[in-house]
C-alpha cells in the first residue's frame, strides 16, 4: 500500500527554513554522517513540494541552466508542485503543477507513485494539509543542532500525542533522526485541507 512520508530537516526548535525561505542553516551543519538519503529515496515514486521548496531547489541548484542536475537529485520521477502561479520548469524535467486542495489531487498523486511511496519533500504547510485529510502516514524528522529565530514552521498544527507515535529514534552523525508514525483522526478530513489553495512551503 502506497504511504505517504514527509521527511524533512529541522531545527531542533522546529524551522524547516528561515525567513527568506532559504535552507543556508542546514548546508553550514559540520559533518558528514548524515541519514542515507539516497537510499530513501529509492523508495519513493513521487515527490511532492510547495512552490517556495521548488523555487529554493531551482537556485540553490542553479537547475533551469544546468537542467541535466535535475535527474541527479529527482531521476525520472515526477514531482507535484503545489502552487497557484506559473513556475519554470527544468528541460526534461517530469513536473506536474497542481493549483488547488490536497484532496483533488491525492488519487492522482497515489496512482503516479505505483508500487512506491510518496515523498511530500516540503513544506511544513503542505504536510499539514496532507494531514488535515488523514492522509500523511509517517514522519521522519532529521533534527541538526541549529535553531533560527523564525521562519517557516516544522508543521504548523496542533496535533496531540494521540495521532503521532513514536517508532525510532537515532543518531547520523551531529543529527538526530526521529521517526513517527501518523495515525488518523476520528473526526475525518477537515475543512482546512478541503479548503486550502496548496501554494505550501
Amino acid at each position: 500500500m502506497t504511504r505517504i512520508v514527509y521527511y524533512t530537516a529541522s531545527t531542533i526548535n522546529g524551522y524547516l527554513a528561515d525567513q527568506h525561505h532559504s535552507l543556508d542553516w542546514l548546508f553550514a551543519v559540520e559533518g558528514e554522517e548524515g541519514p542515507d538519503i539516497a537510499a530513501f529515496m529509492d523508495t519513493m515514486g513521487v515527490f511532492v513540494e510547495g512552490s517556495s521548496t521548488y523555487e529554493w531547489v531551482l537556485k540553490h541548484e542553479n537547475l533551469l541552466a544546468e537542467p541535466a542536475k535535475w535527474r541527479q537529485f529527482y531521476g525520472t520521477k515526477p514531482t507535484y508542485v503545489f502552487t497557484s502561479r506559473t513556475l519554470p520548469v527544468p528541460e526534461g524535467a517530469d513536473v506536474r503543477f497542481v493549483n488547488g486542495p490536497v484532496s483533488a489531487a491525492l488519487e492522482e498523486i497515489k496512482e503516479a507513485s505505483g508500487d512506491l511511496d510518496v515523498w511530500v519533500v516540503g513544506g511544513g504547510d503542505l504536510a499539514g494539509q496532507f494531514l488535515d485529510i488523514n492522509a500523511l502516514d509517517e514522519l521522519v524528522i532529521t533534527l541538526a543542532p541549529a535553531t533560527l529565530d523564525g521562519g517557516a514552521l516544522l508543521l504548523p498544527r496542533t496535533v496531540g500525542s494521540d495521532r503521532i507515535k513514536l517508532r525510532s529514534a537515532a543518531q547520523h552523525g551531529p543529527f538526530a533522526m526521529l521517526h513517527y508514525d501518523v495515525l488518523p483522526s476520528g473526526g475525518g478530513s477537515s475543512a482546512a485541507g478541503s479548503s486550502a489553495a496548496g501554494a505550501g512551503q
